[in-house]
Protein backbone atom coordinates (compact mmCIF):
# COMPACT_ATOMS: atom_id res chain seq x y z
CA UNK A 1 0.00 0.00 0.00
CA UNK A 2 1.44 3.33 -0.77
CA UNK A 3 1.57 6.35 1.66
CA UNK A 4 -0.45 9.03 0.49
CA UNK A 5 0.74 12.43 -0.13
CA UNK A 6 -1.10 13.81 2.61
CA UNK A 7 0.64 12.32 4.79
CA UNK A 8 3.90 12.50 3.12
CA UNK A 9 3.20 16.04 3.23
CA UNK A 10 2.79 16.28 7.07
CA UNK A 11 6.80 15.10 7.74
CA UNK A 12 8.01 16.85 4.35
CA UNK A 13 9.91 20.08 5.12
CA UNK A 14 10.02 21.23 1.78
CA UNK A 15 11.34 24.91 1.32
CA UNK A 16 11.82 25.26 4.93
CA UNK A 17 15.10 26.94 6.18
CA UNK A 18 16.73 25.06 9.10
CA UNK A 19 19.33 26.48 11.28
CA UNK A 20 21.37 24.02 13.55
CA UNK A 21 24.25 25.03 16.33
CA UNK A 22 26.69 22.51 16.98
CA UNK A 23 26.51 20.87 13.21
CA UNK A 24 29.62 19.78 12.68
CA UNK A 25 29.23 16.48 14.27
CA UNK A 26 27.25 14.21 16.76
CA UNK A 27 23.11 14.87 16.97
CA UNK A 28 23.56 18.22 15.35
CA UNK A 29 25.45 16.31 12.13
CA UNK A 30 22.75 13.66 12.10
CA UNK A 31 20.25 16.22 12.46
CA UNK A 32 21.21 18.35 9.68
CA UNK A 33 21.35 15.46 7.79
CA UNK A 34 17.78 14.24 8.45
CA UNK A 35 16.29 17.33 8.04
CA UNK A 36 17.70 17.71 4.71
CA UNK A 37 16.13 14.62 3.48
CA UNK A 38 13.06 15.84 4.27
CA UNK A 39 13.57 18.83 2.33
CA UNK A 40 15.17 21.88 4.47
CA UNK A 41 17.85 23.74 3.31
CA UNK A 42 20.43 23.76 6.55
CA UNK A 43 22.50 26.48 7.91
CA UNK A 44 25.67 24.63 9.70
CA UNK A 45 26.34 26.66 12.58
CA UNK A 46 29.41 25.68 14.28
CA UNK A 47 32.63 26.95 16.37
CA UNK A 48 34.97 24.27 14.64
CA UNK A 49 35.19 25.91 11.05
CA UNK A 50 36.84 23.19 9.32
CA UNK A 51 34.05 20.53 10.54
CA UNK A 52 31.65 22.51 9.67
CA UNK A 53 32.24 23.68 6.15
CA UNK A 54 32.76 19.25 5.87
CA UNK A 55 29.53 19.10 7.14
CA UNK A 56 27.70 21.65 4.86
CA UNK A 57 30.11 20.31 1.89
CA UNK A 58 28.49 16.18 2.40
CA UNK A 59 25.31 17.42 2.30
CA UNK A 60 25.66 19.62 -0.91
CA UNK A 61 27.20 16.51 -2.65
CA UNK A 62 24.21 14.79 -1.84
CA UNK A 63 22.05 17.48 -3.64
CA UNK A 64 20.93 19.53 -0.60
CA UNK A 65 21.21 23.07 0.31
CA UNK A 66 23.40 24.24 2.89
CA UNK A 67 25.89 26.38 4.22
CA UNK A 68 27.79 26.95 7.05
CA UNK A 69 28.15 29.84 9.22
CA UNK A 70 31.02 30.12 11.69
CA UNK A 71 29.41 31.15 15.17
CA UNK A 72 30.24 30.83 18.88
CA UNK A 73 27.16 30.68 20.56
CA UNK A 74 27.81 32.07 23.42
CA UNK A 75 28.87 35.84 21.54
CA UNK A 76 25.87 38.24 21.48
CA UNK A 77 27.80 39.74 18.08
CA UNK A 78 28.37 36.11 16.24
CA UNK A 79 25.41 34.96 17.06
CA UNK A 80 23.66 38.11 15.57
CA UNK A 81 25.92 37.80 12.51
CA UNK A 82 25.00 34.36 11.81
CA UNK A 83 21.93 34.55 12.07
CA UNK A 84 21.50 37.66 9.77
CA UNK A 85 23.78 35.84 7.37
CA UNK A 86 21.58 33.31 7.15
CA UNK A 87 18.90 35.06 6.79
CA UNK A 88 20.69 37.06 3.65
CA UNK A 89 21.43 33.53 2.02
CA UNK A 90 18.31 31.93 2.50
CA UNK A 91 15.33 34.66 2.71
CA UNK A 92 13.29 33.16 5.73
CA UNK A 93 14.14 31.10 9.07
CA UNK A 94 11.63 28.89 9.65
CA UNK A 95 13.18 26.25 12.05
CA UNK A 96 16.26 26.72 14.96
CA UNK A 97 17.78 23.60 16.16
CA UNK A 98 19.82 24.75 19.55
CA UNK A 99 21.94 21.68 19.63
CA UNK A 100 25.35 23.11 20.62
CA UNK A 101 26.78 21.92 24.46
CA UNK A 102 29.50 21.02 26.52
CA UNK A 103 29.90 18.71 29.25
CA UNK A 104 32.60 19.13 32.07
CA UNK A 105 32.07 15.99 34.49
CA UNK A 106 32.76 17.35 37.75
CA UNK A 107 31.00 17.62 41.04
CA UNK A 108 30.78 21.16 42.62
CA UNK A 109 33.65 20.85 45.25
CA UNK A 110 36.25 20.10 42.05
CA UNK A 111 34.42 22.01 39.19
CA UNK A 112 36.59 25.61 38.40
CA UNK A 113 34.32 29.06 38.39
CA UNK A 114 35.72 29.18 34.73
CA UNK A 115 34.37 25.58 33.96
CA UNK A 116 31.11 26.45 35.27
CA UNK A 117 30.77 29.54 33.06
CA UNK A 118 31.95 27.95 29.74
CA UNK A 119 29.55 24.87 30.12
CA UNK A 120 26.28 27.31 31.10
CA UNK A 121 27.62 29.67 28.51
CA UNK A 122 27.60 27.30 25.48
CA UNK A 123 24.71 24.88 26.81
CA UNK A 124 22.37 27.16 28.21
CA UNK A 125 23.38 30.63 27.50
CA UNK A 126 23.87 29.56 23.53
CA UNK A 127 20.36 28.73 23.84
CA UNK A 128 18.49 32.37 24.76
CA UNK A 129 21.39 33.87 22.52
CA UNK A 130 20.55 32.24 19.09
CA UNK A 131 16.68 32.37 20.16
CA UNK A 132 17.24 36.01 20.86
CA UNK A 133 18.26 36.73 17.69
CA UNK A 134 16.22 34.33 15.62
CA UNK A 135 12.63 34.78 16.91
CA UNK A 136 12.38 38.37 15.70
CA UNK A 137 12.65 36.88 11.56
CA UNK A 138 10.61 34.26 12.59
CA UNK A 139 7.94 37.08 13.70
CA UNK A 140 8.17 38.15 10.50
CA UNK A 141 7.76 35.01 8.85
CA UNK A 142 4.59 34.06 10.34
CA UNK A 143 5.79 31.52 12.62
CA UNK A 144 8.60 28.68 12.91
CA UNK A 145 9.60 26.16 15.13
CA UNK A 146 12.01 25.77 17.57
CA UNK A 147 13.54 23.18 19.07
CA UNK A 148 16.11 22.74 22.22
CA UNK A 149 18.61 19.82 23.35
CA UNK A 150 17.77 19.44 26.67
CA UNK A 151 19.13 15.73 28.01
CA UNK A 152 17.83 12.97 30.69
CA UNK A 153 19.46 14.92 32.84
CA UNK A 154 17.01 18.17 32.38
CA UNK A 155 14.81 16.03 34.26
CA UNK A 156 17.22 13.80 36.61
CA UNK A 157 20.31 14.42 38.70
CA UNK A 158 23.35 12.71 37.76
CA UNK A 159 26.85 12.18 38.88
CA UNK A 160 30.11 14.34 38.44
CA UNK A 161 28.18 16.58 36.29
CA UNK A 162 26.90 19.76 37.91
CA UNK A 163 27.39 22.49 35.17
CA UNK A 164 25.68 20.13 32.62
CA UNK A 165 22.54 19.28 34.93
CA UNK A 166 22.32 22.96 35.65
CA UNK A 167 22.26 23.90 32.21
CA UNK A 168 20.25 20.83 30.51
CA UNK A 169 17.92 21.81 33.57
CA UNK A 170 17.97 25.16 32.62
CA UNK A 171 17.19 24.45 29.20
CA UNK A 172 13.59 22.33 29.57
CA UNK A 173 12.20 25.39 32.08
CA UNK A 174 13.81 28.06 29.57
CA UNK A 175 11.69 26.15 26.40
CA UNK A 176 8.64 25.90 28.47
CA UNK A 177 9.10 30.00 29.42
CA UNK A 178 9.26 30.47 25.27
CA UNK A 179 6.60 28.40 24.64
CA UNK A 180 4.16 31.08 26.59
CA UNK A 181 5.64 34.05 25.41
CA UNK A 182 5.82 33.32 21.58
CA UNK A 183 2.90 30.89 21.15
CA UNK A 184 0.83 34.51 19.95
CA UNK A 185 3.51 34.22 17.11
CA UNK A 186 2.62 31.16 15.81
CA UNK A 187 6.37 30.31 16.77
CA UNK A 188 6.49 26.78 18.74
CA UNK A 189 9.47 25.94 21.22
CA UNK A 190 9.75 22.00 22.24
CA UNK A 191 12.76 20.27 24.14
CA UNK A 192 14.20 16.77 22.87
CA UNK A 193 15.85 15.02 25.72
CA UNK A 194 18.45 12.50 24.84
CA UNK A 195 19.82 9.98 26.87
CA UNK A 196 23.30 8.67 26.00
CA UNK A 197 23.99 9.06 22.36
CA UNK A 198 27.26 7.72 20.97
CA UNK A 199 29.02 10.79 20.09
CA UNK A 200 31.83 12.66 20.46
CA UNK A 201 30.84 14.47 23.05
CA UNK A 202 30.12 11.10 24.94
CA UNK A 203 33.16 9.50 24.15
CA UNK A 204 34.93 12.80 25.58
CA UNK A 205 33.27 12.49 29.18
CA UNK A 206 34.51 8.88 29.26
CA UNK A 207 37.78 10.44 27.89
CA UNK A 208 37.09 12.66 31.51
CA UNK A 209 36.61 10.17 33.65
CA UNK A 210 39.47 8.31 32.61
CA UNK A 211 37.61 5.10 32.28
CA UNK A 212 37.50 1.85 30.06
CA UNK A 213 35.59 2.64 26.55
CA UNK A 214 34.44 -0.23 26.20
CA UNK A 215 33.42 -1.05 29.70
CA UNK A 216 31.63 3.10 29.65
CA UNK A 217 30.04 1.76 26.44
CA UNK A 218 28.73 -1.09 27.83
CA UNK A 219 27.26 0.82 30.84
CA UNK A 220 25.71 3.20 28.89
CA UNK A 221 23.59 0.39 27.00
CA UNK A 222 21.77 -0.68 30.25
CA UNK A 223 18.66 0.24 29.42
CA UNK A 224 15.15 -1.43 28.59
CA UNK A 225 16.15 -0.81 24.58
CA UNK A 226 19.78 -2.04 25.40
CA UNK A 227 21.65 -0.29 23.51
CA UNK A 228 23.44 3.09 23.34
CA UNK A 229 21.25 6.16 20.96
CA UNK A 230 22.41 7.21 17.79
CA UNK A 231 22.27 10.31 16.50
CA UNK A 232 19.47 9.59 14.29
CA UNK A 233 17.41 8.73 16.80
CA UNK A 234 17.19 12.25 17.85
CA UNK A 235 17.36 13.51 14.86
CA UNK A 236 13.86 11.86 14.31
CA UNK A 237 12.55 13.51 17.37
CA UNK A 238 14.04 16.79 15.44
CA UNK A 239 12.02 15.93 12.52
CA UNK A 240 8.48 15.47 14.30
CA UNK A 241 9.41 18.89 16.08
CA UNK A 242 9.76 20.66 12.78
CA UNK A 243 7.30 19.25 10.95
CA UNK A 244 3.56 19.56 11.06
CA UNK A 245 3.36 16.47 12.81
CA UNK A 246 3.43 18.85 16.00
CA UNK A 247 1.77 21.65 14.62
CA UNK A 248 -0.29 21.61 18.54
CA UNK A 249 2.80 20.56 19.95
CA UNK A 250 4.64 23.60 22.38
CA UNK A 251 5.86 23.56 25.38
CA UNK A 252 6.67 19.93 25.51
CA UNK A 253 9.98 17.40 25.76
CA UNK A 254 10.36 14.86 24.08
CA UNK A 255 12.77 11.77 26.15
CA UNK A 256 14.61 9.72 23.71
CA UNK A 257 16.55 7.31 25.80
CA UNK A 258 15.84 3.97 25.47
CA UNK A 259 13.76 3.85 28.33
CA UNK A 260 16.53 5.10 30.88
CA UNK A 261 14.85 7.23 33.26
CA UNK A 262 11.44 4.94 32.76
Amino acid sequence: MNVSQSVLKLISLEGKVAIISGAASGIGKGTAELLAEAGAHIAVLDIDKEKGKDTAAELKKTGKKAEFFKCDVTSDAECKKAVKAVFMTFGKIDILFNNAGISIRKNTVDLKEEEWDIVLGVTLKGVYMLSHHVIPYMIENKGGSIINAGSGWSLKGGPDAVSYCAAKGGVLNLTRAMAIDHGRDNIRVNCVCPGDVDTPLLRGECRQLEEDIKEFMEDAADRPIRRVGTPEDVARAVLFFASDLSTWVTGANLVVDGGGIA
